[in-house]
């Protein structure tokens, strides 16, 4: 596994240039196999990036009749509500692309088969993975590209430092009581988010430096979720300036 890091200088670089990158990480896979797997993040510059991706001319270079779209974590709230990040990424990117319905697998919602239970909602989507797997493989589908972003805190998906599932094996948590609104969440686990092939952390702001940094030095992940983001082949920090202020040196070079 290679760690990788690449600043921009401005925020708007910084999704012009990941919207490009991911277009040919897509094609790439689906050279390879036929087909691709991207899990998709919430916030605003994970935004930035479907609105940069949806107005690419290169966008239409990736078949996206033949990309599985899952999500690494969503607020568990009624469908369509616009603080969902499946929202948020259907309003921004999903809308305008020919994808196949079969192959996009929103987390449950808080207005679904499973009421007003996380848990089990957790529980369901541990079960819509199981399913999606290749077979005589462990109980996840091969994940080409998993974006993050990473908050000031350190938190990455809804796995927030020192919350139980930050301790979770399973592949999905069910999170109550989060620190940042809505409290009651759904979650891929470490254990699975580490399953991807590429883990691709795209963070702006100088208000997420010190988390930045301290992840690229070898915080505890309990204490500190970034810090335990590791993709099977690649971990790639896709930074801003300001976000790489506290970049320690052995990234020098790559800044």
């Amino acid at each position: 596994m290679t760690v990788s890091v690449v600043v921009h200088a401005t925020p708007e670089l910084l999704v012009q240039a990941a919207a490009a990158r991911l277009v040919v990480r897509l094609v790439d896979a689906q050279a390879e196999r036929g087909f691709a797997t991207l899990v998709l993040t919430g916030g605003r510059i994970a935004n930035e990036l479907y609105a940069a991706l949806r107005t690419s001319p290169a966008r239409d270079a990736v078949d996206w009749s033949h990309v599985d779209i899952w999500w690494g974590d969503d607020r568990f709230l009624p469908s369509g509500h616009p603080d969902r990040n499946e929202t948020q990424a259907r309003e921004a990117l999903l809308s305008a692309l020919p994808l196949d319905p079969a192959r996009v697998h929103p987390m449950p919602a808080a207005d679904g088969s499973d009421g007003n239970d996380p848990e089990a909602a957790a529980a369901r989507y541990v079960d819509e993975l199981a399913a999606a797997a290749r077979p005589g493989t462990a109980a996840l589908p091969h994940f080409d590209v998993l974006l993050l972003g990473v908050g000031d805190d350190g938190h990455i998906a809804s796995v927030f430092p020192e919350y139980p599932a930050a301790y979770e094996s399973r592949p999905v948590a069910a999170v109550r009581g989060a620190p940042k609104p809505p409290p009651v969440r759904l979650t891929l686990t470490l254990p699975a988010i580490n399953t991807a092939e590429d883990i691709w952390v795209v963070v702006a702001g100088a208000d997420k430096a010190s988390a930045v940094g301290m992840a690229l030095t070898g915080a505890g992940a309990v204490q500190l979720p970034a810090a335990g983001v590791r993709g099977v082949e690649r971990t790639l920090w896709l930074l801003d300036r300001t976000a790489a202020a506290e970049v320690g040196p052995r990234f020098r070079s790559l800044r």
